[in-house]
């Protein structure tokens, strides 16, 4: 997979291929943070695979309705942050999402950004309440620690456990607290925050022990 994730996007950013040579994710849906932003005014949202590629304009989120899960799970997503210039917007996953189109909407989202930062906080309607102020941590990897690639990569993961909820970057936890009373049952996705140039390798689900 990395080999083919390589491959498409040396020749997407060499010019050999371009956004237009792709399609719009079947059957996903978006919700931004304003409600008169549009899919319009992203510069790029496909499926490219192995993955997605977004080039997003307004800040928000994307999922497949048929992607959940609840209990205890791990989601974990791969992702690709391209050259950020002096921007420091927020991408990464958002878990137990519910009501996602409506004005109930609800869910818990974990993000990182350009300078080795994360912050978790949750989505309750209109409000979007913290839980994990930014903070720093080493094992975020930076735009800059990318050497001669073109982007940089991590890895950040949910754990939702029987008591307990832990977020983890490269496979390190970075924060972990009670589960109580946050949403964590639901649809899964991710959320790129206003102007990023993301490639979401991989994003799924699977059983902890």
């Amino acid at each position: 997979m990395r080999l083919l994730l390589a491959l498409t996007l040396t020749a997407l950013f060499s010019g050999a291929a371009s956004a237009q040579d792709f399609e719009r994710p079947d059957d996903w849906k978006t919700r931004f943070d304003q409600p008169s932003a549009t899919e319009d005014q992203l510069e790029t949202y496909v499926a490219m695979p192995p993955g997605w590629h977004v080039t997003s304009g307004p800040a928000g989120i994307y999922w497949h309705p048929d992607s959940t899960a609840s209990g205890t799970y791990r989601v974990e997503m791969e992702v690709y942050l391209f050259d950020p210039g002096e921007r420091r917007e927020a991408f990464g996953i958002f878990v137990g999402g519910r009501e996602l189109e409506g004005p109930g909407q609800a869910y818990t989202y974990f993000l990182i950004r350009n300078g080795r930062e994360f912050i978790v906080k949750e989505r309750v309607g209109a409000e979007a309440p913290t839980i994990q102020t930014w903070t720093s941590r080493e094992a975020i990897l930076a735009y800059s620690d990318r050497g001669e690639d073109a982007s940089v990569q991590n890895v950040l993961a949910v754990e939702v456990g029987e008591q307990n909820v832990r977020f983890l970057v490269n496979g390190e936890r970075v924060w972990e607290g009670p589960k109580e009373g946050l949403s964590l049952d639901g649809i899964y996705g991710f959320r790129v925050n206003h102007g990023l140039n993301l490639h979401i390798s991989r994003l799924e689900t699977m059983p902890i022990g």
